[in-house]
């Protein structure tokens, strides 16, 4: 599942830590990594020194992250970073974008050129987003949203791949019944007969995988961060499928840069990693 990896490195501290920490799984070990370095020269005559300080820097990262120069592809291209980095994603065919935030919410990203925004909404492909002002911790508790799209069933087969063979993950998966009441008191017979739930944990079960059921009431986005704060989560998994129609893909609107989703709540709100699994056509 994991094959390519587009680490897109624009310094922040938060995104290369937690790098650092994925780099520890064995999934993402045996992937192909690229680390992309996006400069905007202001002349021609400062692109060359631009590129030669940017393949620095990346080199500088990979020492950091403890791994060998010729275990990363080293990424330096010139251009406007929102749209190269969608270019090299679907050059390389990359599984996987994994990136820094600022995590801010709709109206605000678009008027301030945000380059995450901007590639979330109109790439394909899953995406890890890492926001600047969040503590990144050390992976032991993950959250998985699930419920009975496909969507949510590929996020639950993403995350089992992605923690396979990493002992210190225990997965809480986590439904959201918009037709329960918030605050409703949930017994652990309402958690065992809930079909979503029961499916969910019976696939983890034959992974060896250590796991929670959560099974709670309201609106689904608001709860997922809620119940994230409570459990002290530290990864969480959504399914975020492609809303737009083929015959729009290629023409971005403001309607969909602004983002009304799920997904556009969560990586916002949300105060640990967000791995957004889309499973492309």
């Amino acid at each position: 599942m994991f094959r390519k990896i587009l680490y897109a490195d624009s310094g922040a501290d938060n995104a290369q830590d937690m790098l650092k920490l994925l780099l520890e799984l064995p999934a993402i070990k045996s992937a192909e990594l690229s680390i992309l370095r996006v400069v905007s020269p202001k002349t021609k005559e400062e692109e060359s020194e631009a590129l030669s300080k940017a393949e620095a820097k990346v080199t500088e990262l990979i020492a950091r992250l403890g791994i060998e120069t010729n275990q990363a592809n080293i990424v330096v291209e010139e251009g406007e970073p929102k749209t190269t980095v969608l270019k090299v994603a679907k050059e390389q065919d990359t599984d996987l974008i994994i990136m820094g935030s600022r995590g801010l919410g709709k109206l605000q990203s678009i008027l301030s050129n945000s380059v995450s925004q901007y590639v979330f909404q109109l790439t394909e492909r899953s995406m890890l987003l890492i926001k600047d002002d969040i503590y990144v911790k050390r992976i032991k508790r993950v959250m998985v949203g699930v419920d009975k799209s496909p969507a949510s069933q590929y996020a639950l087969d993403m995350t089992l791949s992605l923690f396979q063979g990493y002992s210190d993950a225990e997965i809480y998966l986590t439904r959201i019944n918009p037709d329960l009441k918030p605050g409703l008191e949930v017994s652990p017979e309402d958690i065992a007969n809930n079909p979503i739930l029961s499916a969910a944990a019976a696939k983890v079960k034959s992974r060896g995988i250590p796991y929670r059921c959560i099974l709670a009431g309201g609106r689904p986005a608001q709860q997922i961060c809620n119940i994230a704060e409570d459990n002290n989560i530290d990864f969480i998994v959504l399914g975020s499928p492609e809303r737009r129609p083929s015959i729009a893909k290629n023409l971005p609107d403001l309607d969909r840069l602004l983002g009304s989703s799920l997904s556009d709540y969560v990586r916002v709100k949300a105060e640990c990693p967000v791995l957004l699994a889309r499973q492309e056509e």
